[in-house]
């Protein structure tokens, strides 16, 4: 599948290129909405998972870390396999993992094969991660936000209904687990013939002279920032999806008022994900969306600490605008970067770094409620992260330029 990328000086035709930018939207929405189902689509059906494979609790544990260990250590190469094939050809191979991954899975007979194919399917997805606003950035130079942010809101859809519709995939199918884990391999399939399609159209037209040379993003201070505010937010985002429908269950709610109030930090994402990516792609700072983000965290976190029962919804909206500073993160990679070889390094060391950052905070919240017994000392921890959060995000989204 991949082939080593050809030259292409001058680039798609006029005629050609309203074509060609059409199948890249399609390849973009269609690959994000693969970004997330083999995670969220498991949650659902974990107990008979384990139950199906005799699967441990440490192991099942285990699950819940792997994604962002192989999204940080499989982004690393992403870059140089994006240099040597081309984005698109490298997406294409990656959503091949995916559905390969995916499909395999549903078919193991045990944990050991289990686990080795969900790491296949998220090395896809990792591929796809950082690649994804590279491909934003070639082909749409003048709309990072806009792309971004509607790319953004298909992730969001597809890791919603991965979470909604496994259970009743797999009642379709008499109950059967596998079918319902196994369906969304359909989904990652019929996103690959867009992107073989969008390789064989050539690569965005070069400037003058060849690709420009990569920068060394670890020796600039905004590339830092930029990694520290991604990781940080992906690592109270992780604590949400894992801990937030506990505590709303600990301060008395019913176990479905706790799933539903989740599932809002989760929707809101869809529509707000685009607005605020195509405001931030018009502004030469996103500083101020960064801070405002940040307030909106610290007070759903003052909220759950002061009285979670009090306004739940209110808490749960605030979780969820504070949540959109991931689609924030990937819009500042697309503004900070001049140019296609600069955005590929510069996404690669974002994400690689920012997920080996998020890694051992779901784990520090999760030793502290266990031993503080309540979530006040874990929301004191949440709350004095994202004031990290919201100064990264500052320094991050200054009108500069990496390299």
């Amino acid at each position: 599948m991949l082939q080593k990328r050809a030259e292409c000086p001058d680039g798609p035709s006029p005629v050609a290129a309203p074509a060609v930018r059409a199948l890249a939207i399609a390849a973009l929405l269609l690959a994000a909405l693969n970004l997330r189902p083999a995670v969220t689509s498991l949650g659902p059906v974990l107990q008979e998972t384990r139950a199906g494979l005799g699967m441990s609790a440490t192991v099942a544990g285990l699950l819940t870390s792997v994604p962002a260990v192989c999204f940080a250590l499989v982004g690393l190469t992403a870059a140089r396999l994006a240099r040597r094939y081309g984005p698109d050809a490298v997406i294409a191979a990656g959503t091949a993992l995916i559905a390969l991954g995916l499909a395999l899975r549903a078919l193991a007979p045990g944990t050991a094969l289990f686990v080795l194919l969900s790491t296949l399917a998220l090395a896809g997805i990792a591929v796809a991660n950082v690649l994804l606003p590279v491909v934003v950035k070639q082909r749409f130079p003048g709309r990072v936000g806009t792309m971004t942010g509607l790319y953004s809101m298909a992730l969001n859809i597809g890791a919603s209904s991965a979470a909604a519709a496994t259970v009743p995939l797999a009642q379709t199918f008499g109950g059967e687990w596998r079918a319902g884990l196994g369906a969304w391999a359909v989904l990652a399939a019929a996103a690959l013939p867009a992107w073989l399609a969008l390789a064989r159209a050539g690569s965005a037209a070069s400037p003058p002279g060849g690709a420009p040379p990569a920068v060394r993003v670890a020796r600039d201070p905004t590339a830092w920032a930029l990694a520290a505010y991604f990781g940080l937010q992906a690592g109270a985002a992780y604590v949400i999806i894992g801990w937030l429908p506990q505590l709303f269950r600990d301060a008395g709610l019913p176990a479905g008022t706790a799933g539903l109030l989740f599932a809002v930090t989760s929707l809101l994402g869809i529509p707000l994900s685009f607005a605020l990516s195509a405001v931030a792609g018009r502004l030469p700072s996103q500083s101020g969306i960064a801070v405002a983000l940040g307030l909106a965290g610290l007070a759903g976190y003052a909220g759950l600490w002061a009285a979670p029962a009090a306004a739940p919804w209110l808490w749960a909206v605030l979780l969820g605008v504070a949540n959109c500073s991931f689609p924030l993160a990937l819009t500042m990679i697309g503004m900070r970067a001049r140019n296609g070889a600069t955005v590929t390094g510069l996404s690669a060391f974002t994400q690689s770094t920012g997920y080996l950052l998020a890694i051992p905070a779901p784990i520090l919240v999760g030793t502290l409620y266990e031993r503080s017994g309540g979530w006040r000392a874990p929301l004191a921890l949440l709350a004095a992260l994202m004031l990290v959060q919201l100064a990264a995000g500052a320094l991050a989204g200054r009108d500069r330029r990496v390299g």
